[in-house]
């Protein structure tokens, strides 16, 4: 639906240096949709070479963000748009704090009478704003009308995030900021990196350099869903700690916050091939060329164990400011604890009997996520998890990342965990888009995870009481990467599901409507296009 408002070239925004064109229009039936677009009788705003940025604010973040729209705009239409002092009756955007606003990352767009007015509480909501218009524009060269209207708009969950493994194939620095950026687009702002695994150890800790000289590297790639043809290519990389800290600080100018995963105590041998002492049995132990979940993980019986985590955990919080840390505890077999000494003594010496259907070793897992938790806590910082640590006695500060379905997440919501959505049957993007896989799709892990599915998901159903619901924070998709070895093949999987997931993360669940959002997700689909992004074309057919 487009609001009234055309322009031609006779009107009396016909001060335009291109005033003979006939521009075209602007819609803000964007993803996500505001969740309140007011048309007005005012006069629409051309757009055009003499319009003008001006800011309120002389912050850096203000006048940071004011620079990304004069390249938003550059992009969509070829104008180069200053940013300036606005001089009497000139056309503005105009860029401003607006205490009054409610939500710290809502805005309010106000357009007609030869100003677009764009407010936030902080600059991250004006930034909001910034991206509503940017993907109103409709990427025509020459001047563009917006029609006269007032937005108002916040997101509904205050976490909105996206995840990218590069253990299992290493991505370069140049992809991962592109990744960052495909999240700007869709309203996101937390990148979940997850840079360990049993395949490859990928950043750099000073303090152990084996980690990333032995540990990043596999020998090989297994062939297909773990065939017994191997690729007999080594596969590795690491990002140095100046480089996490560039892509901390590329986040952080867009208002993402950067949260990384270091993956303990299972999913571990990456550390283990590097320091092999760390393991129950000694090793030797390799970095798997294989997928799936393996018995050789952290041994909690030894004091140079949790010494060595807590020096990788030093290195990693002196990087990375988020306020949270993830440390995984997912998939972490117990084999070689029941048959440790060291792991029985230490079982016996803190008295982990079996309560609660939780094993002795189940409660080992326990007592090395509270002390984790404990050290991550005096520095300042917060444990996330997935949610197998629901099933290992963990503190109720520990907030929880349900992914084996929602109903972990609903049930640490109750016990006053803080919980992150990222269901597989909903958010796992490693999963086909279509049940049509015989030919035709690059090869995935499996299963069918179709656009309209991802729309479906409400993370907070209403069965929730209001206090269990106040503890779901948040949504993430994620992207795992086993047979995800190429930029082009991420950018397929999970695009236009971002889109899907962009609604779900931002609007309330009585506003969307799947029919509407294919409609509107041609504003996003002008922007991969113009990116050269590849995405899935399943939905546009």
């Amino acid at each position: 639906m487009m609001l009234a408002g055309a322009v031609l070239c006779a009107s009396a925004q016909s001060d335009c240096d291109d005033s003979c064109a006939s521009p075209q229009e602007c819609s803000y039936q964007v993803v996500p949709l505001p969740s309140s677009i007011l048309p007005t009788k005012a006069e629409p705003v051309k757009l055009c070479m003499k319009t003008v940025i001006s800011v309120a604010d002389a912050s850096e973040d203000m006048q940071r963000n004011a620079r990304f729209l004069a390249e938003y705009i550059r992009e969509a239409t070829g104008m180069d748009i200053p940013i300036g002092v606005r001089q009497k009756g000139q056309k503005a955007i105009v860029l401003r704090l607006n205490a009054k606003i409610q939500q710290p990352e809502g805005y309010r767009i106000t357009v007609g009478n030869r100003e677009v007015l764009i407010e936030g509480r902080t600059a991250q909501g004006v930034f909001y704003g910034i991206q509503t218009l940017r993907k109103s524009l409709p990427m025509t060269k020459g001047a563009v009308v917006l029609p006269a209207a007032i937005i108002e708009d916040s997101p509904r969950f205050a976490y909105r995030g996206m995840h990218l493994d590069v253990s299992r194939h290493y991505f370069s620095l140049d992809f991962v900021k592109q990744y960052i950026d495909m999240m700007v687009l869709h309203n996101m702002n937390v990148f979940h990196w997850h840079l360990t695994d049993d395949q490859g150890w990928r950043m750099e800790i000073k303090k152990y350099p084996k980690l990333t000289s032995e540990g990043s590297v596999r020998a090989n790639t297994v062939l297909g869903r773990n065939s017994t043809v191997t690729d007999g290519t080594p596969h590795g990389g690491f990002y140095t700690q100046a480089e996490c800290r560039e892509i901390v600080e590329y986040a952080r100018q867009r208002y993402i916050t950067v949260i990384p995963e270091i993956d303990m105590p299972g999913h571990m041998l990456g550390a283990l091939t590097a320091y092999p002492e760390l393991g129950c049995t000694g090793g030797p132990y390799h970095v798997e060329g294989r997928w799936g979940v393996f018995d050789d993980i952290l041994c909690a019986g030894k004091e140079k164990t949790f010494q060595f985590v807590e020096d990788v955990l030093m290195e990693v919080m002196d990087v990375f400011p988020a306020e949270y840390i993830h440390i995984g505890g997912d998939e972490a077999p117990r084999t070689r604890w029941k048959a440790c000494p060291l792991c029985q003594q230490r079982i016996a010496d803190e008295g982990l009997v079996e309560k609660d259907g939780q094993s002795p070793e189940a409660r080992l897992q326990g007592y090395f996520t509270k002390r984790v938790e404990r050290f991550i806590n005096d520095h300042g910082r917060k444990l996330i998890g997935w949610d197998e640590l629901l099933e290992s006695d963990v503190n109720p500060s520990a907030t929880i990342m349900s992914w084996r379905g929602t109903k972990g997440g609903l049930e640490a919501s109750k016990k006053g965990h803080d919980v992150i959505m990222t269901p597989v049957g909903y958010c796992y993007f490693d999963y086909y888009q279509t049940d049509n896989t015989t030919w035709g799709e690059p090869l995935s892990i499996g299963g069918n995870l179709p656009v309209e599915k991802t729309y479906s998901f409400n993370p907070a159903p209403p069965t929730l009481s209001p206090e269990a619901q106040s503890h779901i924070i948040g949504v993430q998709g994620n992207l795992w990467t086993e047979y995800i070895a190429y930029p082009t093949q991420a950018e397929y999987h999970v695009l236009p599901r971002m889109g899907a997931l962009a609604e779900v993360q931002w609007m309330e669940p009585a506003q969307k409507d799947f029919s509407s959002f294919l409609e509107r997700s041609q504003s996003l689909l002008r922007w991969y296009k113009h990116y050269g992004w590849t995405y899935a074309p399943h939905i546009y057919r």
